[in-house]
């Protein structure tokens, strides 16, 4: 099979020197079976080759040992190239992706990330925080990813000051991480971040790691309610955000339909991803939402111009295949959309038409779609039911912007005003 794809010989050779060259050929028999194109096949390949490489000389002898090397791995690979932090965060989760793919298909015990999350960082010391998280706190696994994030973060910085025992924790250091990290991130960031890392000083506390208490040391930044702005955009952006998507090319109806579905409904990134054909009822004209932040179920009238770009994509765009869920993604294996893809499509078509506005993305369509219906003279109340707001403080922030008023008196010369 490697033959299929490199044509040099000493190139195969190279390959099946590796002590991992048995998992990688299945897994390049694995990716031809469900039409990879080549050049992610050239692409992987030569990555697992250096995992293999890395976590040997770690001192990994057997196929178990592999996902504890995971991560130091994908730090090894980021530090030998230069670029923004972002771009980092963006190729060490591409390259993880790859590894945790390989783990998963070839060492069968580790295939329920559910028991073992490849790549959970402080594995090692305090394996049974993720169960924590689900079990006594109850959360999402999309939540408990944001933990694994943040938590990454404070990995890092605790190897770079060569800090590998969390029951050395002091205040001093963690508050020298919050300063540190605060340079390179935004307020609700760092609200995510700081919130994550209290809750695992509370879990070290809880399982005896650390002597005291440290999550007091953590703070949070200040927050005021109903001191940010909405961020919506005006429809003649929408519009031309809606005109740039290229509906002749499979990838552009499905993203046509995507965009409509979160400036119509003002739906969750998340709650688009897990739309499945079967949420949408043809002979009502309706559309489903199920298991929506607030933890109901929505139905919406199917509009014609949503029901129309989701036949076209259906009819020209969808790959085939016996998956459920709506929108999948173009390439082989054609998996379910994830929804940070659905938030990126939407980021991709704004930064496209050129409009400018704090962290793009499905948000601010969503946002869109509540300014428009607040412009429209609706109740806060029925607005926020038509969203799925859980409460109504989350509405109340778009009362107090009078955005067409505003933009009036911004533009205009000023004598018409008292």
């Amino acid at each position: 099979m490697l033959e299929d794809y490199f044509v040099k010989p000493e190139t195969v050779d190279r390959i099946r020197a590796s002590w991992i060259s048995e998992l990688i050929e299945r897994y390049v028999e694995w990716m031809a079976a469900r039409g990879y194109a080549a050049r992610t096949v050239l692409h992987r390949v030569p990555l697992l080759v250096g995992f293999g490489a890395f976590a040997e000389e770690r001192g990994a002898t057997h196929w178990d040992e592999l996902p504890a090397h995971v991560e130091a791995y994908v730090r090894a690979r980021l530090q030998s190239r230069s670029g923004f932090q972002d771009t980092h965060a963006r190729r060490g989760a591409a390259i993880r992706s790859v590894i945790e793919q390989l783990l998963r298909l070839v060492l069968p015990a580790h295939a329920d990330r559910q028991h073992l999350r490849v790549g959970w960082p402080f594995a090692g010391q305090t394996p049974g925080f993720p169960a924590y998280l689900r079990d006594e706190r109850g959360l999402r696994e999309a939540s408990i990813y944001h933990y694994g994030h943040h938590l990454r973060r404070f990995e890092a910085y605790l190897d770079r000051i060569g800090c590998h025992d969390l029951g050395t924790l002091s205040t001093q250091i963690l508050s020298t991480f919050v300063i540190t990290a605060a340079e390179g991130m935004g307020r609700s960031a760092m609200i995510g971040l700081c919130s994550s890392v209290r809750v695992f000083l509370r879990y070290l506390r809880l399982e005896g790691v650390i002597a005291r208490d440290l999550a007091s040391s953590v703070e949070l930044p200040q927050v005021y309610r109903l001191a940010d702005l909405p961020r919506s955009i005006d429809w003649d952006d929408v519009r031309r955000m809606l005109d740039a998507v290229d509906r002749r090319a499979p990838i552009g109806r499905r993203d046509y339909a995507i965009l409509l579905l979160l400036v119509v409904y003002g739906l969750r990134a998340r709650e688009v991803a897990l739309l499945t054909l079967d949420d949408l009822d043809w002979t009502r004209e309706r559309l489903h939402v199920r298991d929506r932040k607030a933890g109901h179920v929505a139905v919406y009238p199917l509009s014609p111009v949503v029901g129309e770009a989701i036949v076209a994509y259906l009819q020209r765009g969808r790959p085939p295949a016996t998956e459920r869920r709506l929108f999948l993604e173009q390439r082989a294996p054609h998996r379910p959309l994830r929804w940070h893809a659905v938030s990126d499509r939407a980021s991709h078509y704004l930064h496209k038409v050129g409009v400018t506005v704090r962290r793009p993305g499905s948000h601010t369509l969503r946002h869109t779609c509540v300014q428009h219906l607040v412009d429209a003279g609706f109740s806060l109340k029925a607005i926020g039911d038509y969203v799925g707001h859980r409460s109504p403080s989350s509405t109340e922030v778009y009362a107090k912007v009078a955005v067409e008023t505003l933009r009036d008196v911004a533009l205009g010369d000023g004598e018409a005003l008292p």
